[in-house]
């Protein structure tokens, strides 16, 4: 391994599972580090930070919906969800704490090789993005991935703060649901058939708007989708 590969940390207490991912990963050329309970992942993070987190729902100490409210606090990088556990209810409850992608077990390697791959590639894309020019009192800073409304800063998750760049960057337009999928979470067909872009959306008016309950910066357009007003 190169120390310029890829760091990769899987969180799951289930040892058989990470040292099996972690073979393959490797074989992938991916560096990885594995964690077997929440409070030890979020160390392992604040001592490397890793380029994705692969991280088991059901943990020892600490579940991993409250493990990603703690990372996506503090960090952009992508979290992939694994668990055993497929209903729609626990679908939503990870897309609502700010992971990226969601694959249940058992899952096929090929599979979730792919979808970090992906993942890999969208943030190293938005890390190179140009500044976003400024939407009223909106300012982005992609490069320091900086929000700040009237020269505040506002705290984002990586999901929310890619939000509002697609908005932006289509100020005054009406933004079609689907496009918003796509630019978010790519072909997951997982959230094309959720509530994920509603609660993202219901998130970042709590704190962009002024009054969350009567947005006038974010504007739903009935049945098509969203628009960023200049205010």
């Amino acid at each position: 391994m190169h120390q310029d590969d890829p760091l990769i940390l899987i969180i799951d207490d289930d040892t058989d599972i990470a040292r099996t991912l972690r073979g393959n990963l490797e074989l992938d050329g991916y560096r990885v580090m594995e964690a077997h309970s929440g409070h030890a992942g979020v160390e392992m993070v604040k001592a490397e930070i890793p380029a994705l987190v692969l991280l088991d729902l059901n943990l020892p100490d600490i579940d991993g919906i409250s493990v990603c409210k703690v990372l996506k606090r503090d960090f952009s990088f992508p979290i992939v969800m694994l668990t055993a556990r497929d209903s729609v209810s626990d679908t939503v409850l990870g897309l609502e704490c700010g992971a990226d992608d969601y694959v249940s077990k058992p899952f096929n390697y090929l599979e979730l090789s792919a979808r970090i791959k992906a993942r890999l590639r969208l943030a190293v894309a938005a890390s190179h993005r140009p500044p976003v020019c400024p939407v009223g009192s909106i300012q982005m800073e992609p490069r320091s991935r900086v929000v700040t409304i009237e020269g505040e800063e506002v705290k984002l998750t990586k999901t929310e703060y890619e939000l509002l760049a697609l908005l932006m960057s289509h100020e005054g337009e009406v933004v079609p649901r689907d496009v918003i999928q796509d630019h978010i979470w790519g072909d997951s067909q997982l959230y094309h058939n959720s509530r994920a872009l509603d609660v993202h959306i219901q998130r970042l008016r709590k704190k962009v708007e002024e009054d969350c309950e009567n947005p006038s910066r974010i504007v739903t357009v009935a049945g098509v989708g969203y628009r960023l007003v200049n205010r």
